[in-house]
């Protein structure tokens, strides 16, 4: 091992997400100088798989502080890895899930594990000089996913009546992803042109009518890619986010104002799949839904059937989804799993498995174009950013753009999934 490739420092402090919130930030640096700055993100919903983020409790942030990560980074897990070569990802995260020794993270917290994770994979491609994205990707780096723009938004966090979380557009027939940006950002602004004669607000940088039904939302999404002529070039996604809106007591959906049995939740999907063109459903059923998904999978063969709460990025779960056929696509959130090993493992298996994989922000971020970099090196067929507006997105986005810059041959996976 080069004495340059060692783990000089790791240095840890508490910083505010785009949320006012607080979060960890890591800072990794070597004997040569290399450096790597994470900062880790958390999702305003979170469901029980995931792996457990530490809080602080007591008056500060209402409770949300992250000293005790903090604490335990510069403390417990820092004097474990100096001198380490920060170039062995694998035994960095192996070294902290043994440090955490919990099935969740909860001792040390996925926050000061995955901080710690995220700025040694920074810091190592620094250090050899490789690109983070094919530093982490190797040959798999050379596809664009398609951009999931989230242009409406409705379910429990949001003020109006529709229960879908997110209406997502994806742009499948353009050549390059920079046309398939800009296309995303003319139909964007068409939208809102359509919605401007009805009361609205944005929620975070997507719409939020009031409208009541999902057809409603589609409808208008639909009037829009025909206004700009992209009617033909566009699918549509849903993010049911199906917890939401899922009675445990009763066992059933409520929806547009009904409620639904799982057999008819099913019945009330296929039918907007034969009425638009719909390229996926994520977490159409509840997080523990497996016999749902399943059975939808089976019903609808032309659409990605996502699971994200489903799977919380986990590969166990993914491979029980694999086993009884539930699912064909899988939302990647490191923060949810712990480490980027493991992320990159649940990825892994999933292609093998063809499924279709989305990495996925989270809203509680902190600033970090982390997740752009391993849109590609996790070979995403697409991934979730948000809408072509907001300021993080945005960034998000560019780097995207000189992602497919710097390959020059690469290729766009809407050509792919075209393909179908």
């Amino acid at each position: 091992m080069s004495k340059k490739l060692e783990i000089k420092e790791i240095k840890a402090r508490e910083i505010l997400c785009v949320a006012g919130t607080p979060t960890v930030e890591v800072v990794l640096t070597t004997a040569g100088g290399a450096r790597g700055k994470a900062g880790v993100e958390s999702g305003t919903s979170v469901g029980s798989h995931e792996a457990i983020q530490l809080r602080d409790g007591g008056d500060r942030y209402f409770g949300l502080g992250v000293r005790k990560a903090v604490k335990n980074v510069n403390e417990v897990i820092a004097p474990k890895l100096l001198g380490m070569d920060v170039t062995r990802q694998k035994e960095i995260d192996e070294l902290l899930i043994q440090l955490d020794g919990t099935p969740n993270k909860s001792r040390l917290g996925a926050n000061a594990i995955l901080g710690v994770s995220v700025a040694a994979v920074k810091a190592a491609a620094a250090a050899t000089g490789v690109p983070l994205y094919k530093y982490m990707g190797g040959t798999k780096s050379y596809f664009l996913p398609v951009p999931m723009f989230t242009v409406i938004h409705g379910g429990i966090s949001h003020p109006n009546k529709l229960d879908i979380e997110d209406f997502v557009i994806a742009p499948i027939d353009f050549d390059s992803f920079a046309e398939a940006l800009e296309a995303g950002v003319k139909v964007y602004y068409e939208l809102y042109k359509i919605l401007e004669k009805d009361h609205f607000i944005l929620g975070g940088d997507a719409f939020v009518p009031q409208m009541s039904t999902s057809r409603e939302a589609l409808d208008a999404i639909m009037k829009a890619l025909k206004a700009t002529g992209y009617e033909n070039k566009f699918m549509t996604a849903l993010d049911s986010a199906a917890d939401g809106f899922y009675d445990r007591k009763e066992k059933t959906y409520d929806l547009d104002g009904k409620k639904f049995s799982e057999d008819e939740l099913i019945e009330y999907y296929r039918k907007l799949a034969a009425d638009y063109p719909m390229l996926s459903i994520e977490d159409p059923f509840y997080e523990d839904g497996f016999e749902g998904f399943a059975k939808l999978f089976k019903i609808l063969k032309n659409v990605q059937i996502v699971g994200d709460d489903l799977f919380a990025s986990n590969k166990e779960r993914l491979k029980y989804a694999i086993e009884h056929k539930a699912a064909n696509g899988i939302v990647l959130k490191p923060n949810q799993v712990g480490t980027v090993t493991e992320t990159l493992e649940t990825a892994r298996i999933a292609h093998d498995n063809g499924f279709a994989v989305l990495p996925s922000i989270r809203t509680k971020n902190a600033g970090d174009l982390f997740i752009a970099d391993l849109g590609v090196a996790a070979g995403g067929t697409q991934i979730k950013i948000g809408s072509p507006s907001g300021c993080l997105a945005t960034l998000l986005y560019n780097r995207l753009v000189e992602i497919e810059e710097e390959l020059g041959d690469s290729e766009y996976a809407g050509k792919m999934l075209k393909r179908r």
